[in-house]
């Protein structure tokens, strides 16, 4: 039975936070544990680069529309989507309007949902299903059933945006915002499908002399992080405090199969993990 405390000027339910500041880094540190519940962590989240493979149209988009097809029943995937070059066009017309940041943030969400709702209605009859972003504890449920959820990737932050450190473009994109999915419902992977071979020392679009990786550890890389990233930056800054999720995959979609043997746990593309080992 619950008791109440008394004595300060209010009532208090007994508990080890009743008269803590939440701001404490103390009563923070605190309220570390290791047993936070992972929702779905034999779930994969499978990223969809906007730009990068949706603005190719059909000859993209249509091979990787069936190695999705193909690995329903072998496993549980989440397919999230970018919104690509509308986006940039999008933001474009905003930032002339001066659309505060928060604003921006709610338009690329709107933009993407434009992605997602193609996606399903190419992967429909496949069993798949866009959901809506106020259907999101839902997503357990569609698995269960045999679907294949497609989630937009921007953080739903909405007005609440943090302003950025310059200009007014949100600095939380799509991949960011598909870690965060990842992250807090416990899944331990992710895969992002884009037009390259996943990470390199410099954009290999533009420097001849740019360097493939492999395979590297959250670590390494903080150390030894590019100018240039496939991700975003806040993917990584973010990555070093997350209870969850433990590898990071970049595939090139533009490479027949290459998704399926990540599906598969193959180290092709980029591998990037948390900790030092392989296990």
């Amino acid at each position: 039975m619950s008791k109440l405390v008394t004595g300060d000027g209010r009532t208090h339910i007994r508990s080890s936070l009743m008269r803590e500041s939440l701001v404490d880094k103390r009563v923070i540190a605190k309220t570390d544990s290791e047993h936070e519940l992972a929702i779905l962590p034999d779930v994969t989240l499978v990223g969809i680069g906007g730009q990068s493979i949706f603005d190719r149209g059909k000859d993209a988009v249509h091979p990787i529309v069936q190695e999705l097809a193909d690995s329903r029943g072998k496993h549980r995937i989440i397919v999230g989507v970018g919104g690509g070059t509308r986006v940039r066009h999008t933001v474009s017309i905003a930032v002339d309007l001066g659309i505060p940041t928060g604003g921006i943030a709610q338009l690329v969400g709107a933009m993407e949902e434009a992605n997602a709702v193609f996606l399903n209605a190419l992967l429909a009859r496949h069993g798949s299903i866009a959901m809506p972003r106020d259907h999101f504890w839902e997503i357990a449920l569609y698995l269960d059933a045999g679907m294949m959820p497609i989630v937009i990737s921007i953080p739903p932050y909405h007005f609440w945006e943090p302003p950025p450190e310059g200009g007014p473009l949100p600095v939380h994109g799509s991949d960011f915002g598909l870690f965060l999915h990842a992250e807090v419902l416990g899944m331990q992977r992710i895969i992002f499908v884009k037009d390259e071979d996943g990470l390199y020392t410099k954009d290999p679009k533009h420097h001849s002399d740019a360097k493939h990786i492999p395979y590297i550890t959250l670590e390494e890389l903080s150390h030894t992080m590019p100018d240039e990233l496939i991700l975003d930056r806040t993917l990584f800054e973010t990555w070093a405090t997350a209870r969850h999720v433990k590898r990071v995959q970049i595939v090139n979609g533009l490479k027949p199969g290459m998704l399926t043997r990540a599906l598969e746990g193959e180290d092709v593309g980029t591998v990037i993990i948390k900790e030092a080992s392989r296990g």
